[in-house]
């Protein structure tokens, strides 16, 4: 094999590799694959039949939560040198939620795309797919899944808890906290300047229970992950470590032949779900993960989110729905002890297998809480029905969602006045102005900010309430839309309303002054306004003119 050659036989392989196609068959395309990829300084025997490995990296200087996303490519190309593979790194177009206009969710199925072909039409065995901000982490499950070769992901961990003059910040939900303050006059506008420094202080996704934290949650529940992965802080020792043992294990799934179709069953998508009410996560894991499941073919619902995640306590108290932050969550034993508690009250599946070749019972069997004030009983749960709550009327035929554990419960049933805002620009232009017809007891309505109003359904649903009404000391208003929101952020809020207004669903026709009735309980949502009179306004209603002027969102609108 020559002087320094690496050690490996392929005796040890029980198959043939998808890479030895591009590689090992002697003609001039072979000459070709292998001269070119030797200029990066690759020795003879490393395209000699070795498991080829690539690196999936959403890593982007306008992505922060994954700007430390680089360091981590080199720990699991440790980890697969280690194994006997050989590692080829790759990028793919990066959706950052903080930067990207007009929205993330705009980008998120083109990423899926770029991931999908990228891997299709490269020489790799397996892929290790690196992931952090939001819409990163399902992108990526998304593309890997159509291909379904071995795939496993690490994804970048949260930031270090935000400090702010003794006080720990979460990111998102203290954006939204302190700007409420200003708009209210309780805090200086140079306050809420000089907490920026203090907020996102490390690398990392946000620090709360957000979407970011939800989908690392949901990849690792999933068994997409090894057990652990989703809460260690993203600047932690640990962090390195579980990407340096990643990269080791791809290289054993490529000889086991171990796919994304073996382990994304409908048993794992239901494990999610629960798990999904248990950490009090995004609703935006909803569109996600059902999302996911059509890519690998596993029949989900949106009512199988109500049905499924019904009866779950949420058990984590990580802000919005609770009082800490990830980096608590992680010291108190992570996602492994949340999982081994839902098993122990009959709500995982614990046979459902993950991407360490083992079932998640098995990975998560020596889980144990260190602190249950972060991770509460079943019993002292922060609700003992989290989850998503789904309703359905004739405000919105194909439902709209929302999160209990981070609602006032006394606006869980509510009738209200409607106060309509046509776009979120008419929004931000009259939700300041003292002269509003407002007042707590009414419902504000936001119409086409779905993903085809928008376009892309941003996270503008979790609008902010009139200062006159902050002044009151009122913190929560009932407000419903076709947008999404962000899941850093709280509050009484029915959101993805469908068919959302841009596509001609009744949320388009709703007028101010019109009642509507709100009933989580009973999953009802109702505009009181007669039949006839809905069909009537539908049949005159001029849809607002599309807003993608050009790109990707004019060929997809």
């Amino acid at each position: 094999m020559g002087v320094g050659a690496l050690s490996f036989s392929k005796a040890n392989w029980p198959r043939r590799l998808r890479s030895q196609d591009w590689f090992e068959k002697g003609d001039k395309h072979t000459y070709i694959h292998r001269s070119w990829a030797k200029n990066q300084g690759l020795p003879d025997d490393a395209l000699d039949g070795r498991p080829i490995i690539g690196i999936c990296n959403t890593w982007s200087e306008f992505t922060p939560c994954n700007g430390h996303l680089r360091d981590i490519a080199e720990r699991v190309k440790r980890g697969v040198y280690e194994a006997g593979g050989v590692p080829f790194e790759f990028p793919v177009f990066s959706t950052g939620e903080s930067m990207l206009r007009p929205t993330a969710m705009l980008f998120r199925n083109l990423v899926s795309m770029d991931v999908e072909e990228a891997i299709r039409g490269n020489p790799m065995d397996g892929v290790v797919l690196l992931a952090g901000c939001d819409k990163t982490t399902p992108a990526l499950l998304m593309g890997a899944a159509s291909v379904d070769i071995p795939t496993i992901m690490v994804t970048g961990g949260p930031m270090l808890n935000g400090k702010f003059r003794g006080e720990d910040l979460a990111s998102g939900s203290d954006v939204w906290r302190f700007s409420e303050m200003v708009r209210s006059g309780e805090m200086s506008l140079d306050d809420f300047i000089e907490t920026e420094q203090g907020h996102a202080r490390s690398p990392g996704h946000c620090n709360t229970m957000g979407t970011a934290s939800s989908m690392a949650s949901m990849a690792e529940t999933l068994g997409m992950t090894l057990s652990g992965n989703a809460a260690i802080p993203a600047v932690d020792a640990r962090r390195r470590v579980m990407a340096q043992i990643t990269g080791r294990r791809i290289v054993d799934m490529v000889k086991d032949d171990l796919k994304p179709s073996h382990i994304l069953t409908r048993r794992a998508f239901e494990n999610a779900i629960k798990t999904n009410a248990a950490i009090g996560g995004s609703t935006n894991a909803v569109i996600h993960l059902l999302a996911l499941a059509g890519r690998i073919g596993v029949e989900l619902t949106l009512d199988d989110w109500d049905k499924v995640g019904n009866g779950v306590p949420t058990i984590v108290n990580l802000r919005p729905s609770g009082k800490y932050l990830m980096e608590e969550f992680f010291y108190a034993g992570g996602l492994p002890v949340v999982l081994k508690q839902l098993a122990d009250i009959g709500h995982l599946y614990s046979d459902a297998i993950t991407v360490s070749g083992r079932s998640i019972g098995e990975d998560i069997s020596t889980a144990r809480n260190w602190n249950d004030d972060v991770i509460l009983s079943p019993a002292r749960a922060l609700t003992q029905n989290g989850g998503i709550a789904v309703l359905k009327g004739n405000l919105a035929p194909g439902g709209v969602i929302i999160k209990p554990s981070a609602a006032t419960p006394a606006l869980m049933q509510h009738r209200g006045r409607a106060v309509t805002f046509e776009t979120i620009e008419d929004y931000r232009n009259r939700i300041d102005d003292e002269a509003l017809d407002v007042d707590e007891n009414c419902i504000l309505v936001l119409k086409n900010c779905g993903p085809k109003g928008y376009p892309g359904m941003a996270e503008v649903g979790n609008m902010g309430l009139p200062p006159k009404i902050l002044r009151k000391g009122v913190t929560d208003m009932v407000r419903i839309s076709d947008a999404r929101m962000s899941g850093t952020a709280y509050g009484t809020v029915l959101l993805h309303a469908s068919p959302e207004a841009a596509m001609l669903g009744p949320l388009a026709i709703v007028r101010d002054d019109d009642m509507i009735e709100v009933d989580v309980a009973n999953r009802r949502i109702h505009l009181d306004v007669s039949d006839a009179e809905v069909e009537e306004r539908l049949r005159r209603h001029v849809p607002q003119p599309p807003q993608a002027a050009s790109g990707y969102a004019k060929a997809l609108y």
